[in-house]
């Protein structure tokens, strides 16, 4: 590790001496990052004041409840954004280990006192004034930090089958802490998503891969058709998500219900939509603003406001692929990789959950749900995306 950091120091001065003496570097900032995601925040902040006006109003008195609450998590999530921004991202190689095993400590605290049950679930930390804390969300961040310094440190031992196994054993552990201490499955997928994408990046071979997953994907279809037959009477609540996505409308009055008015939305919505602020479903929908908020743009812009989505995340996306190809080195670009990665993910879920083509998950959609926790931290995640990008450079 030290001898690794003393080449990095010595590649960096021998960088700014070459751009001392041709003084014709340009730094380089991603704006177009930049404004994609504001406008992203925006599209956000208005759906998600349409989806729960009514309900804000009826439960807190107040139709801007969640918007402001909202407003003022993003307000917070700029700030932090802006000063991650103004970080040197190597210093992160020192202390991401560190942030790993933090994060594993407070997915522990929510195991104590200090853990609060919401809504059936233990998966968040008690706070002053009556905030709350999800600590799953800083094991994403720790995963996306310290992942790459393992790929790093291993070097060309990262495309042998040990090396690869060393660096799934660091993820894998994360994930289960996910699972176990949180009971949060569908963090764990994530967490786990995005150690097997940062290595699937820098191996050179892409077939075993491919094979893998088909492989992964046949033999999940073939075990749910199994199980969808013998767990009729199962009282696991996973175990039922899945025969309720088998047979929702068999479910209807329980766990399908969410599920069934979720598709009746995204059925109703047409091309464009009934308009902004006139969806229906969103009046009897619990918990719409969270991970069924997508189904809310369906109803109220359409086909059209699906498509608005999709091609913002798709920039969003796009941007950060190029800063992570035109990052100085392999941290930095392995650190977008994972941002990449985890909105992707996240993303890709989200929308799947809502046309019911897998099984619910209570995964949010970035930048658009409802969650301050949530927020933050991809706040964060952004602020180390743009200060990689400072430090592209481009030569005249």
């Amino acid at each position: 590790m030290a001898k690794n950091q003393r080449v990095r120091k010595q590649k960096a001065g021998k960088t700014r001496d070459r751009e001392k003496r041709s003084g014709n570097i340009i730094r380089f900032f991603d704006f177009n990052l930049l404004t994609v995601l504001i406008f992203l925040i925006c599209f956000g902040l208005v759906m998600l004041y349409s989806t729960t006006a009514y309900s804000a109003l009826v439960e807190h008195e107040d139709s801007m409840y969640y918007f402001k609450r909202q407003l003022i998590f993003y307000g917070a999530g700029f700030v932090g954004m802006y000063v991650v921004e103004k970080i040197d991202y190597h210093v992160y190689i020192k202390w991401a280990k560190l942030i790993y095993f933090f994060s594993i400590f407070m997915m522990a605290l929510v195991q104590t006192p200090l853990g609060k049950e919401v809504k059936g679930a233990r998966r968040w930390i008690r706070l002053p004034f009556g905030q709350q804390l999800q600590p799953a969300e800083i094991a994403k961040i720790a995963i996306i930090l310290f992942i790459p310094v393992l790929i790093c440190n291993l070097g060309k031992e990262i495309k042998t089958w040990r090396g690869i196994q060393k660096v799934l054993l660091w993820g894998g552990f994360s994930a289960v802490c996910v699972l176990v201490l949180t009971d949060n499955l569908s963090t764990a997928i994530i967490v786990m998503g995005i150690t097997c994408i940062m290595i699937f990046v820098v191996h050179p071979k892409t077939k075993p891969f491919v094979i893998l997953a088909v492989v992964g994907l046949a033999c999940v279809i073939a075990g749910v058709k199994v199980l969808g037959t013998m767990l009729e009477t199962s009282k696991n609540f996973r175990l039922r998500r899945i025969l309720v996505w088998l047979n929702p409308e068999g479910h209807a009055e329980d766990g399908g219900y969410q599920v069934l008015q979720g598709l009746y939305a995204v059925g109703s919505g047409g091309f464009f939509g009934k308009g902004l602020g006139n969806s229906a479903q969103k009046m009897i929908m619990p918990e719409v603003q969270n991970d069924m908020i997508l189904s809310i743009v369906c109803e109220e812009l359409g086909v059209f406001g699906v498509i608005i989505v999709l091609v913002l995340f798709g920039l969003l996306l796009y941007r950060l692929m190029f800063v992570a190809q035109n990052a100085p080195d392999m941290y930095g670009s392995l650190v977008v990789t994972g941002i990449f990665a985890h909105v992707a993910l996240q993303a890709v879920l989200n929308i799947a959950v809502v046309t019911n083509l897998i099984p619910t998950t209570g995964i949010t959609l970035p930048f658009i749900s409802y969650g301050g926790t949530s927020s933050l931290f991809l706040m964060v995640e952004m602020g180390v995306a743009l200060g990689v990008s400072r430090r592209i450079k481009i030569s005249e």
